[in-house]
């Protein structure tokens, strides 16, 4: 199983540029991240620094989040605000320079919360545009841009996989971009009363990514009880091929006690 730990919301107790070298010593060959800068376009030092703590942890940067605002302030994305849509386009050369630099294909737009005094038709038009405008700006690198549907967000309106997959066909129709796919969050989908099992046997192929957190609590596999175990097997069977992103809360002493490896019978 091809694991990837999100190292925003795993290894807190630890400094951000620490987190890479503490999954590799977990065991694990690659990480993902949320946007960690506090702007769209951070200093040529900063993402120098980011990069160089992941190379020298020796682990793959397997994904990487497109600014969302401030994230623990309740913003969800840049994509679909109108007031900020400049900061996630000028955003977009800042990511693809960093998936270019260290092998990165895979980047999350989040899609942005309802916002007072705009239309939810204007919201979707600027949304449409700025994925499809990411979509042409990741493409030269070989890059996906990825679309979840998120809980815990009352105003955020991506709540099932087929909100998710309506947005990705516009893009698609308006633009012709095919590079913008479906990130099944396992858990977000689960919480907002998706069916998960339905969704892996009619879109599985065709994710871009799959992330995972047991519920209730989003918490490591088998606190709770999603059978994420079987919905991975799934997906695989019906030919997902990517990274299983590992987005859960645990303390870094216990993150990976689930995660049992040994050697593959011969």
């Amino acid at each position: 199983m091809t694991y990837t730990v999100n190292c925003s919301i795993l290894l807190t107790e630890l400094p951000l540029l620490e987190r890479p070298a503490a999954a590799k010593a977990a065991g694990f060959d690659a990480v993902e991240f949320w946007w960690p800068f506090d702007t769209s376009v951070p200093s040529d030092t900063e993402v120098a620094t980011f990069e160089k703590a992941i190379t020298d942890a020796g682990v793959q940067l397997s994904g990487l989040n497109f600014n969302a605002g401030n994230m623990p302030g309740g913003d969800r994305g840049l994509v679909s605000w109108p007031a900020r849509s400049a900061e996630f386009l000028d955003n977009i050369d800042v990511v693809a320079g960093i998936g270019e630099r260290l092998g990165c294909k895979a980047f999350n737009a989040l899609y942005g919360n309802r916002v007072d005094g705009e239309s939810a038709e204007k919201q979707d038009a600027v949304g449409a545009e700025n994925l499809a405008t990411a979509a042409a700006g990741v493409a030269r690198i070989g890059g996906t841009v990825l679309l979840e549907p998120v809980s815990g967000a009352p105003r955020y309106p991506l709540l099932t996989a087929a909100d998710a997959l309506t947005v990705i066909d516009r893009v698609k129709e308006e633009s012709g971009a095919d590079n913008v796919k479906l990130l099944a969050d396992f858990y977000h989908l689960a919480v907002n009363g998706d069916d998960v099992a339905a969704v892996i046997e009619q879109h599985a192929k065709d994710f871009g990514h799959i992330q995972i957190a047991d519920n209730p609590g989003r918490g490591a596999p088998g606190t709770g009880n999603l059978p994420l175990g079987e919905w991975i097997a799934r997906s695989r069977e019906l030919g997902y091929t990517g990274y299983i992103g590992l987005e859960y809360k645990e303390p870094a002493a216990t993150a990976f006690n689930w995660a049992i490896r040994q050697p593959a019978a011969n």
